[in-house]
């Protein structure tokens, strides 16, 4: 199947915003894992904290962007009610498999360690959580979900702090963790926010077609300064609609500025992509198309045993070199992953024989 330039586009931008945030996150964690416990009160470190927590956002937001077109995939099929609830469910049940995985294998890595490890909640979970509570969405149409789903974003990001006041201590934590608000864990309120956020720009995207990609993005940018700005000015007002509000928890402030952020980084993925770059490999969209391969090595690495001696002892241009040492290694394992093919054909013509070989059958 051919695709022309502009088809390939509307994939390759969001394969180069995944990427971008993929950087962003491996710079974040290292500064998290590596920096020295005195010098975190500084501003390097708050920066990077705050840019390391703008890619959960970006990977639920661009996961309901695909998950939208799953869902209009479907509709487009005539498939029945039940069967797009099925389909969506099938991508919820994955995510969960991938997740569990995951969590099985740092608990392995780590032991001894505690088996709570295995039930945390991380950024995979709350993927599959919510696209598990918005496969009902599959049951409207692709133009409903494009009002419908930014409007339940809003909803769960003003009910987050509501949320954080319910008695959760008399629920199991197995299964408050994924839904209250709670640092260490993506619960549903208010990340999931962001991924519902997405299926309403994904299904705009779809409605918009190719031809109005362009007005779209420009809407989406112009969008995304606005939320940057009314986030702002709500954080920094004495007042407050809640008895009770924590800005880097559950404040619908810090929501509506990292959504800002992902709506302004949308349109400059896509117009990167357009106009600026050329056609062949990209660093960037090439992190963006194994994201989940990145995610899962550098997590041993950084917060592993592997790289112990680097843990909380780091100055900040050291860090800042670890995290330019941790990007060009996860590079390389990312071209590996895509390119292993190639390579190993290389290392066979070289005589490092790696595909085995049937035996020859001698000529009579």
């Amino acid at each position: 199947m051919t695709h022309t330039r502009a088809s390939s586009n509307r994939l390759q931008y969001l394969d180069w915003v995944r990427g971008l945030a993929a950087t962003y996150m491996l710079v974040g964690h290292v500064f998290d894992s590596f920096l020295r416990s005195d010098l975190r009160p500084g501003e390097p470190y708050t920066m990077s904290q705050f840019v390391g927590g703008i890619p959960p956002a970006l990977f639920l937001f661009l996961t309901g962007v695909t998950l939208a077109f799953l869902m209009d995939s479907t509709e487009r099929r005539n498939l029945a009610a039940s069967e797009r609830i099925l389909t969506t469910l099938a991508r919820s049940r994955y995510l969960f498999l991938l997740a569990f995985a995951f969590r099985f294998q740092l608990f392995l890595f780590g032991l001894p360690a505690p088996w709570q490890v295995l039930f945390r909640v991380d950024v995979l979970n709350c993927m599959g959580f919510s696209i598990a509570v918005m496969s009902l969405a599959a049951l409207v149409r692709t133009r409903t979900r494009v009002w419908l789903c930014p409007a339940l974003g809003v909803a769960i990001s003003f009910l987050s702090p509501l949320v954080s006041l319910l008695p959760w201590s008399k629920v199991p934590w197995v299964l408050s963790n994924y839904v209250a608000p709670g640092y260490g864990s993506f619960s549903f309120f208010p990340w999931g926010a962001f991924l519902v956020f997405g299926v309403g720009m994904g299904s705009l995207i779809r409605v918009a077609k190719e031809e109005g990609a362009q007005r779209l993005m420009l809407w989406t940018a112009g969008a995304g300064g606005l939320l940057v700005l009314t986030g702002q000015f709500f954080a920094n007002r004495q007042f407050s609609l809640y008895s009770k509000l924590d800005f880097w928890l559950d404040s619908p402030a810090q929501i509506f500025v990292k959504l800002g952020v992902v709506c302004l980084v949308l349109p400059l993925g896509f117009v990167w992509t357009r106009y600026g770059a050329r056609d062949g490999w990209s660093p960037v969209r090439q992190f963006g198309t194994t994201s989940l391969l990145v995610y899962w090595v550098h997590i041993e690495l950084v917060y592993g045993r592997g790289l112990w001696f680097l843990k909380n002892s780091l100055t900040v241009s050291q860090t800042m070199l670890a995290a330019l040492g941790m990007i060009l290694l996860m590079l390389a394992v990312s071209t590996a992953k895509t390119y292993w093919h190639r390579i190993r054909a290389v290392l066979d013509e070289l005589g490092w024989v790696l595909t085995p070989k049937p035996d020859r059958i001698p000529a009579d």
